[in-house]
């Protein structure tokens, strides 16, 4: 159709958002006037106070606002604004549109701060995209925000990078290309279906019998439930970004690096939610000092990541668990960068040192993603006590050794790519 009459970004937008209103009327019914509504507000936020001072406080003010709204309320009943709209609450679609609508925020804040650096001049674009003013408009905005292909959950891309998508569609991948990653999918799909029939982690968690378990057994399960949910999201975020290539838009890739490659908190960020992390460094680290305050920054993000996702103690206790951890990892580096390795004893030291220091990490990130995931807040206190115990302190001694061996061989994958290259 774009090759048929010519169109550029504007007519795609058209084209888009006619057929993406209609996806959204299929899945959230007459809520689409509850996401039409708060994104309007938006806009007309970002056009009159863009080129103010307090634009950037009022930007989150907003979107926070809303983002907890829209939960505490559980998306608002049409009730509440009149008993004569009483009747659209029979109407509320397939789908619960808050939760998508977390997308949604995310999407918004990207357009407020792409429109601000372009009409202050701002250099700072580290994506390498950067779309002309006539490109901010409300029909391109309002397809950004709920593109079908992403809408549901990502991945997330830049306002940016999608406008100038929309006006010339990727090209680093080709047919040959789409169809290798869908095959790709489909075996990931079919991993999936035997992890379901076989092996029922999620089970154990959800039950509450990881309680009646022994020590070992109560890390095999977190173990295996944070394998079950890379898995689960690779699927759903790979599903996702093929129907957007399809489509011609290329969004950034989720989840690059299998979750067992990765020996540091830092590299598992980066490659879990790679886009959002993304986001998070462009629109929130960055803006915040960067590396100039990391050791305050972190614990700001993953506060908002921890209320993105939904309102728990429970994940709140995540967050501030991974910062807690974080932390000392990013004053190691920081230590590690100062020094300077002359000779081959002082490398392998250095070598050895990092490989405890990543059984260690590991450790602490299944003990989060567990408090997190499977035990919650409230089991604190009885995984100390069982693994601080006569029966749990050989098991951790046996974890620490065998997390240590598998950071060494991470290690050796990285020196034989690096001598590959």
């Amino acid at each position: 159709m774009r090759a048929c009459f010519g169109l550029k970004a504007r007519g795609m937008s058209y084209i888009w958002l006619f057929l993406s209103s209609a996806y959204l009327v299929y899945l959230h019914g007459a809520c689409i006037i509850f996401v039409m509504a708060i994104a309007s507000l938006n806009y007309l936020l970002v056009k009159i106070f863009a080129r103010t001072k307090y634009f950037l406080p009022l930007l989150w003010i907003f979107n926070i606002f809303f983002l907890i709204c829209n939960r505490v309320y559980d998306g608002y009943s049409f009730s509440m604004f009149g008993a004569h709209w009483q009747y659209l609450d029979n109407f509320r679609g397939t789908f619960r549109w808050q939760i998508c609508f977390n997308f949604v925020i995310l999407r918004m804040v990207s357009f407020g701060y792409d429109y601000r650096w372009s009409i202050l001049g701002s250099h700072f674009n580290h994506e390498g995209k950067s779309v002309t003013s006539d490109k901010f408009s409300l029909s391109i905005y309002l397809c950004y925000l709920v593109y079908a292909p992403l809408y549901i959950a990502g991945p997330i891309i830049s306002f940016n990078a999608f406008a100038s998508q929309l006006e010339a569609p990727q090209r680093n991948y080709s047919v040959k290309d789409m169809a290798l990653y869908g095959i790709r999918w489909l075996y990931s799909l079919f991993l999936m279906e035997l992890m379901t029939h076989l092996l029922y982690y999620n089970a154990f968690a959800i039950s509450g019998i990881w309680r009646q378990l022994s020590p070992m057994d109560v890390f095999i399960i977190g173990y295996g439930v944070l394998n079950f949910m890379w898995l689960k999201f690779f699927l759903i975020w790979r599903y996702f970004r093929l129907w957007s290539l399809i489509c011609g838009v290329e969004a950034p890739e989720n989840m690059p690096k299998c979750i067992n490659n990765c020996y540091n908190l830092e590299s598992f960020w980066k490659n879990w939610h790679a886009s959002f992390n993304k986001w998070l460094v462009r629109y929130m680290y960055i803006p915040l000092g960067g590396s100039q305050r990391k050791l305050l920054n972190v614990w700001v993000v993953f506060t908002f990541v921890a209320l993105w996702h939904d309102l728990e103690w429970k994940l709140l206790s995540w967050a501030w668990l991974t910062c807690l951890f974080f932390v000392p990892e990013l004053i190691l580096k920081s230590a590690a960068n100062a020094f300077k390795i002359e000779s081959a004893l002082g490398e392998l030291f250095f070598r050895e040192v990092s490989a405890l220091a990543g059984s260690v990490t590991i450790t602490c990130l299944m003990v989060a993603n567990l408090v997190g995931f499977v035990i919650g807040p409230s089991g604190i206190n009885w995984l100390i006590s069982r693994f601080l115990g006569r029966e749990g302190l050989p098991v951790l001694l046996g974890l620490f050794v065998t997390f240590y061996v598998g950071t060494k061989l991470m290690f050796h994958i990285e020196d034989a790519k690096r001598r590959a290259h």
